[in-house]
């Protein structure tokens, strides 16, 4: 007859193989699906607080499709209006290319004017592009509509997982107080107490990560549209948003005012080109090394290393959505640290 003992340790080891197993399918087939669950996830925490004062005021189910509602108009708004604006640059792109291949195309004078090189890069660049066999004869139309057809392709998976991630959203929001009280008993049962206080650490750093993106971006949009102003650049309000909502990437809000620089020097105001660029460089630097960590390691009291670690190896392993998971992450690692260390 077989030890009660050992048939209840067999039990468990098969009950532990046996939900592994299942969460391992379940991981496998809900592959596609995993980067709308973390985006939903991301964004419950970020509002969170805003979600309970709503629901304060009403049920639950209608505080959650308020705050739902309110997130797919804060994220596809400025969307929505990047693709008008970027429509409308296509055709006038298009235009010039137009123009440039009836009437030939010639180098700024900014160019010939740049010291020792300016004139023979202006001649090579007159040479080849009025040249029929030159640059722009050769482009390939069926390269280019292949280009587009992936951007268009990435971009439609991209708001494919957008609106599942604000369908996970409101069911999570919808079904918060269950949800959070079985993701206590679980994780006290796996991990005993410390679970509830580690949760509470990445959530933090979620948020303080958040208040970091929202305060920066402003900051820079403003700060960046004035001197497009004042510089001279067009649509300079367009383009301080725009270096906002890129202020999220790291290292993505320069190509925007560099852009600008490039377009001034095109008109010959190198002064103004070079003050753009240098403010911009500043703004950004100062920005990304100085007040996000100061911002999201303030919640949380980590490093100001870490959190530089933390966002800059998130986004190169996990894209965008390590901007969150990288602070996150780390800040769990370091209160486990801390507690160890003290006791």
């Amino acid at each position: 007859m077989q030890n009660p003992e050992s048939q209840t340790r067999a039990q468990r080891f098969s009950r532990t193989a046996v939900g592994l197993g299942l969460l391992a399918a379940a991981i496998w087939m809900l592959t596609t699906f995993l980067p709308a669950l973390a985006w939903a996830t991301v964004l419950t925490i970020a509002t969170w607080p805003l979600f309970v004062a709503v629901r304060l005021r009403s049920g639950p189910t209608q505080a959650a499709a308020a705050i739902t509602a309110l997130i797919a108009v804060a994220v596809l708004a400025p969307l929505a209006i990047a693709i008008i604006e970027g429509a409308q640059e296509t055709r006038g792109i298009i235009r010039w290319y137009i123009e440039v291949r009836k009437e030939g195309f010639e180098a700024p004078e900014w160019i010939a004017s740049l010291p020792l090189i300016g004139t023979s890069i202006a001649d090579w660049l007159n040479a080849h592009l009025q040249d029929e066999r030159g640059l722009l004869s050769s482009a390939d139309v069926q390269s280019l509509t292949e280009w587009g057809r992936i951007i268009g392709g990435q971009a439609a998976r991209r708001i494919i997982t957008l609106l599942f991630a604000l369908l996970i959203v409101f069911f999570m929001f919808r079904e918060s107080d269950t949800l959070l009280q079985q993701f206590r008993v679980v994780g006290t049962r796996l991990f005993g107490e410390p679970a509830h206080r580690l949760g509470s650490v990445a959530a933090a750093a979620v948020r303080g990560t958040i208040d970091g993106l929202l305060v920066i971006g402003i900051g820079e949009a403003a700060l960046l549209g004035i001197a497009y102003a004042l510089s001279g650049v067009p649509h300079p309000v367009t383009l301080g948003v725009l270096t906002g909502v890129l202020s999220a990437i790291p290292f993505a809000a320069p190509l925007v005012f560099i852009g600008a620089s490039v377009w001034l020097l095109t008109q010959s105001a190198t002064i103004a080109a070079i003050a753009v660029l240098a403010f911009g460089s500043t703004v950004v630097f100062v920005a990304d090394h100085f007040v996000r960590p100061a911002l999201i390691g303030g919640s949380i009291r980590l490093p100001f290393v870490w959190v530089l670690l933390g966002i800059l190896a998130g986004v190169e392993s996990f894209g965008l959505l390590g901007l969150f998971l990288g602070p996150a992450l780390l800040a769990v690692l370091i209160t486990l640290w801390r507690e160890l260390a003290e006791g």
